[in-house]
């Protein structure tokens, strides 16, 4: 009997990672993959006689059949992100896939009781998806050299721990450059997270290196610090308001917190993008809905959540794994919000 062809024998004779054709195969919403590419792996997968088989990793997985999936946010942030459902939808989809069931646990972000790490060494769970980590959690590092199966919904850098990321730093300077390229200098930002978060740190990574690549200043004052949820980022835009001269523009890093943002504006009798003109970072749902529709920076939020128990239950079968660090592409969509669709542009 000849070899069951695998998802690696796809990979390999298509030239692509396996997490691409583990998204081509299930037709996972929201990944920006070219068609060729698409065709060729469906094509070499026609060829090989590839079928997922799920069945041999449920054996080698563990006794539990369950991953868990933790989140690092307050229950007020946790129910602000309306991101997560689509998150949600496909680590529960891909969990589905392979055979297992998913334990949802938020945690908040002062913690340090190490609740979610009992989840593993107790073993109540097989291996965990830790979305939103931080530079200060010691209980991550400690589980991880520990040998346990853990992948991140974002990164931590000089470390080696598996991770799923979209690629903050260029989509933050790609919504900077937009900006930039309609003619405005006095560009705030108002970040998503704290910077202790590592999406939050590489996004204004980003937007300092669109300035200086442009020869504007890095200013200091004109950055505000969200906290996730609407109420932060109309707090911070009041401040922004207040400034004399104001900015002409602001990059928020994150959608939810900038439903805030355009509230505060909307307060102050303001127009946008007349009076100032905004972007944003996600695309929620609600993006488009909101008046003026908002210029934004799409991500591939249930692919994050599908490659995640991708990786980690190939980790927990302990299969080979030649890149446990996946950075996802993300792209600007234009709205009202920037001035771009009505032709506006700010003089230099």
């Amino acid at each position: 009997m000849s070899k069951r062809a695998t998802s690696r024998d796809v990979a390999e004779h298509a030239g692509v990672s396996r997490t691409t054709v583990s998204f081509v195969l299930n037709n996972v919403p929201g990944i920006r993959i070219s068609e060729d590419t698409r065709q060729r792996v469906i094509e070499v997968a026609r060829q090989l006689n590839y079928h997922p088989d799920a069945s041999a990793r449920r054996m080698a997985s563990g006794k539990t059949k369950t991953i868990g999936f933790i989140l690092r946010q307050t229950p007020d942030q946790v129910f602000a992100d309306h991101l997560l459902p689509q998150m949600l939808g496909g680590v529960s989809q891909a969990a589905t896939a392979q055979g297992f069931h998913v334990l949802f646990e938020p945690i908040t972000p002062e913690d340090n009781s190490g609740a979610y790490v009992r989840l593993i060494r107790e073993r109540h769970v097989d291996g965990i998806i830790l979305s939103g980590p931080r530079f200060d959690d010691r209980e991550l590092l400690k589980i991880h050299a520990e040998g346990a199966p853990v992948v991140l919904v974002g990164q931590l850098s000089q470390t080696d721990i598996p991770f799923i990321d979209v690629d903050n730093i260029g989509g933050a300077r790609l919504a900077t450059e937009h900006l930039i390229g309609l003619g405005h200098r006095r560009i705030a930002l108002i970040t998503n997270a704290s910077t202790a978060y590592s999406a939050s740190l590489d996004r204004l990574i980003g937007f300092r290196q669109a300035l200086e690549t442009s020869g504007i200043p890095y200013d200091l004052s004109l950055v505000r610090y969200g906290q996730f949820t609407p109420q932060s980022g109309e707090a911070a835009m009041n401040e922004l308001l207040d400034m004399i001269p104001r900015p002409t523009a602001v990059f928020v890093a994150s959608d939810v917190v900038a439903l805030g943002a355009l509230r505060a504006v909307h307060k102050k009798k303001l127009s946008v993008p007349h009076d100032i003109a905004f972007v944003g970072f996600d695309d929620i749902p609600l993006a488009e809905s909101v008046s003026p529709p908002l210029t934004t920076v799409r991500i591939p939020a249930a692919g994050l959540g599908w490659a995640a128990v991708d990786l980690l239950t190939r980790i927990i079968a302990q299969e080979e794994i030649r890149n446990p660090k996946v950075v996802l592409e993300t792209e600007l969509v234009v709205r009202a919000s920037c001035g771009a669709a009505a032709g506006l542009t700010h003089p230099a």
